[in-house]
């Protein structure tokens, strides 16, 4: 039976000076950036960001609501760690990821074709 185990925290609300960094956005992608080098550091694995709402009092006896974002993390497993696999050249081994979170990989009946460009002989009327 699968385990699961997640840690979730607050994003980042400011982002975080650092040298040449100028624009709100790239200080913003300075600090999220210092945040998940950090979890990944203690072992945790971004998965995906959510925007909740969370009720606040406001007053004495009202209540408002308002939206966090959240970050959710993962524990690195050892079976989502990449393996390393014979290529015939042992200078340039290749790793192949054993279990990752995604879609399921079923196919779908009646699925939509693939989006591409249009074909050279078809014309337009």
């Amino acid at each position: 039976m699968p385990r699961y185990e997640f840690k979730v925290i607050p994003a980042p609300r400011r982002g975080e000076k650092a040298r040449g960094l100028k624009t709100i956005e790239e200080r913003f992608a300075n600090a999220l950036t210092g945040l998940m080098n950090e979890m990944g550091a203690e072992g945790w694995d971004y998965l995906r960001a959510d925007t909740l709402p969370v009720d606040e009092r406001s007053g004495l006896t009202g209540t408002k609501t308002s939206f966090q974002n959240m970050l959710v993390f993962r524990p690195i497993l050892e079976e989502d760690v990449a393996m390393p696999v014979s290529a015939g050249s042992a200078d340039q081994p290749v790793f192949v990821a054993t279990r990752r979170v995604g879609p399921a990989e079923t196919e779908v009946a009646n699925a939509a074709p693939p989006v591409g460009p249009a074909s050279q002989g078809v014309a337009a009327e």
